[in-house]
């Protein structure tokens, strides 16, 4: 018994060995096409080493161990091979339906407008369209109601008189001293301006003195235009007089000292200051305003200011003077 457990031993060693050998000249013999021949190239079964292989249990068992091997390993690699290839047939099939069915998908769906359609475009447009013109409409209303309102002088409610006015001590322009009492029972236009005066002051002048002819043209009143000076230091009383020669035949000239001219020009409400002075040659900044002036005793009624022109003045005056006889 132990005889043959000794035996069967060395034969399941030998077998081993041999395998051992068999794997070794696979992996240096790998494109070998004969198993046969890597098993002979890796050991010679007849060799004098392996004397107990040549017996029948040796063969067999090397010869079960090999076709196990061999069963196991070649048939795998050959079914894998077709089922790779099936797998990737069915893969590529599958690309090819999924892709034909994403096709027929797209196909059968609607394709879907951008974020903005043409209605919404074309809505957006008139919209824009409108309010810039309901814009520029509202624009002009506005532009034409402040001229409007800058042209027309709405009147306001009266509420007493202005304190403008009162006594005044001063010279004419023929030398001799007036008060404010000369002037009583007569209506009288006032402007406060210099002789020196570039522009502003002819001007203003030549516009009283059409306003006075055209009052008495239309409404048959007699109006007398006063000019008091404001540059005493240069108005004299013969400056003054070649001065209001060239306006008007009734037009009084008046100046003053210094001291009488800032009563008169606080009295009236009048602003005057030298500028510019350079030597003898300055000019005067002053108020420019006329004053209608009652003929009780010489009070306050109307100003009007440069605004005025020849028409609106004397028809500004004769509805004054209408007004304060009733």
């Amino acid at each position: 018994m132990a005889t043959i457990i000794s035996r069967g031993a060395k034969h399941f060693h030998y077998a081993n060995r041999c395998l051992s050998l068999h794997r070794l000249s696979l992996r240096s013999h790998s494109n070998s096409h004969s198993p046969s021949s890597s098993v002979v190239a890796g050991a010679n079964l007849h060799d004098r080493d392996f004397p107990l292989l040549q017996s029948g249990l040796g063969i067999n068992y090397l010869a079960m161990y090999m076709r196990r091997l061999y069963g196991t390993g070649s048939p795998t690699a050959d079914s894998q091979s077709p089922a790779s290839e099936r797998s990737t047939e069915s893969n590529s099939s599958e690309g090819d339906d999924s892709g034909k069915s994403n096709q027929s998908n797209d196909a059968g769906k609607s394709v879907r407008g951008g974020p903005v359609s043409w209605l919404s475009f074309l809505l957006l447009v008139a919209t824009g369209a409108g309010l810039v013109f309901y814009y520029d409409r509202e624009k002009k209303r506005h532009i034409e109601e402040i001229n409007k309102a800058s042209i027309e002088v709405k009147q306001g409610p009266s509420v007493g008189k202005a304190a403008i006015g009162g006594p005044f001590k001063l010279i004419n322009h023929d030398g001799k001293k007036v008060t404010e009492k000369d002037f009583f029972g007569r209506w009288t236009l006032v402007y406060f301006g210099f002789t020196h005066c570039p522009d502003i002051c002819p001007d203003e002048l030549q516009k009283l003195a059409a306003a006075v002819d055209k009052i008495k043209e239309k409404a048959g009143i007699k109006i007398v235009p006063v000019f008091i000076s404001v540059d005493p230091e240069r108005d004299t009383v013969e400056q003054v007089r070649e001065y209001v020669k060239e306006f008007h035949p009734d037009l009084v000239g008046l100046t003053g000292t210094s001291e009488e001219i800032r009563n008169v020009a606080r009295a009236y409400r009048v602003y005057y200051m030298k500028t510019e002075e350079e030597d003898s040659d300055y000019l005067v900044d002053h108020s420019i305003v006329m004053y209608l002036m009652g003929p009780k005793s010489m009070e306050f009624v109307k100003f009007f200011g440069k605004n005025n022109d020849v028409d609106s003045l004397a028809d500004g005056v004769i509805k004054e003077i209408k007004q304060y006889k009733k």
